[in-house]
């Protein structure tokens, strides 16, 4: 993976891959941003469910360009796979997904439409400048999102020295400089080190697996479209309890690297974005069992330390709900 830091380094990464004429992906919010390279054409629709002519699009050039968030990413990835053309991501959060070859297909209202794998991840350019304007909510969200997979990556099926890290490297910067980012929104210094935290969770993710709280999250946000970050931050504590008794020595490691309780310190985080329940987005209480029953069948619940069962699942999200 081809990584630099600055947008200017963006043409010769480009350059790098041999790609002359990519696809941009990237939603009407950046309409406006003066980018240094021409792309073919563009598709706005973020996220998109319309992977076919996304990537008839696509194949009229030679690589696609996804800027934005997540779900820009995961969009850029599903027309990579589809074409089998090299990917270059510019991501705006802290989501991470720019690291793996997996990708999530939603439609414009979020709601999950499927997904797969076969990406073509073959660069990434990180720039502080188009972070300074995102929200607290999808800031701590999306910090969550790349402190689960710091966390995750100690113990998941899979996990490797240089995936941990990468994990502890990313969990300290993030413990360390979120509330920072919270406080001053506007500090460049903070963000890049926040960034500089995701990266290595990314690195992280990619160098290993998903797990429970994943899981979790996936199964409930996929149902009701619902935040992916803010989900990994309310699931990730009861998870990180759980496996209190699979996996403790890289939980001893995590709770140092974040300076606390794993659990306990998490959800002190994931509080600096306001919701901290499920309830208290929408999530029915009815629902737990069956998204428990959808969790557990989850590659990320079958890597997990110890897979749990549906009904310690339900048990889980009733104690987040």
């Amino acid at each position: 993976m081809i990584v630099r830091w600055g947008l200017d380094a963006l043409p010769e990464v480009l350059a790098e891959l041999d790609i002359r004429s990519p696809l941009l992906v990237a939603g009407p919010r950046w309409d406006a941003l003066e980018l240094p390279f021409d792309p073919h054409a563009r598709w706005t629709e973020v996220p998109s469910h319309r992977i076919d002519e996304a990537a008839a699009q696509a194949r009229a050039g030679d690589g696609v360009v996804a800027l934005g968030g997540g779900s820009a990413v995961d969009l850029g990835k599903a027309i990579s796979a589809a074409t089998e053309l090299p990917l270059v991501s510019i991501p705006t959060t802290y989501a991470g997904a720019e690291w793996t070859t997996y990708y999530g297909v939603r439609d414009p209202d979020r709601k999950m439409r499927g997904g797969g794998s076969g990406a073509r991840p073959g660069g990434i350019v990180y720039e502080v400048e188009l972070t300074l304007g995102l929200p607290r909510e999808p800031t701590v969200g999306t910090s969550m999102n790349a402190l689960a997979h710091c966390a995750e990556a100690l113990y998941v099926h899979g996990h490797n020295e240089d995936a941990d890290a990468h994990a502890l490297d990313g969990a300290r910067l993030i413990a360390a400089w979120l509330p920072q980012v919270v406080e001053r929104p506007n500090d460049r210094e903070a963000r890049t080190e926040l960034l500089g935290g995701a990266c290595h969770g990314g690195a992280a993710l990619g160098g290993s697996m998903l797990a429970l709280g994943h899981a979790m999250a996936q199964a409930v946000g996929g149902r009701y479209g619902l935040p992916h970050g803010t989900l990994n931050g309310i699931c990730l504590p009861a998870a990180l309890r759980f496996n209190a008794r699979h996996a403790p020595e890289p939980l001893r490691r995590f709770g140092e690297a974040v300076g606390g309780d794993p659990a306990t310190r998490v959800e002190e985080l994931a509080a600096l974005g306001g919701v901290t329940r499920l309830r208290e987005l929408g999530v029915p209480e009815e629902d737990l069992p069956e998204l428990a029953v959808a969790a557990a069948q989850r590659a990320g619940n079958q890597a997990n330390p110890q897979p749990a069962t549906p009904a310690e699942i339900e048990q889980l999200l009733r104690s987040v709900w």
